[in-house]
């Protein structure tokens, strides 16, 4: 059965690195302070706080990179940084995995 599981973990492993090379290349393109400012969104997503809050916190630090939202777009805006996040981890836990 351990065998088994290998398999599909390895095959999922296989689709997500397949799906996700233009979001990483997305990634790659960012200037040094959109990687910060979406770091400080995602720790404060990490640490509880509604996006509208993280989003708030992170423009106050990055002002020129600043995010304005309502509510006809914090709706995209949360699913891009819950994608986000779940990307980093899944990156993390294939690297944790391969070693």
């Amino acid at each position: 059965m351990r065998f088994s599981n290998e398999i599909n973990l390895r095959e999922i492993i296989r689709f997500y690195v397949e799906a996700s090379p233009e979001f990483e290349k997305d990634l790659q393109e960012r200037s040094r302070d959109e990687v910060s400012y979406d770091n400080v969104v995602l720790n404060e997503l990490r640490s509880g706080k509604p996006i509208e809050k993280a989003l708030h916190v992170a423009g106050v630090r990055y002002p020129d990179e600043a995010l304005h939202f309502d509510s006809d777009t914090i709706g995209d805006i949360t699913v891009y940084y819950d994608f986000l996040m779940s990307h980093e981890f899944i990156k993390q836990r294939i690297h944790e995995l391969s070693n």
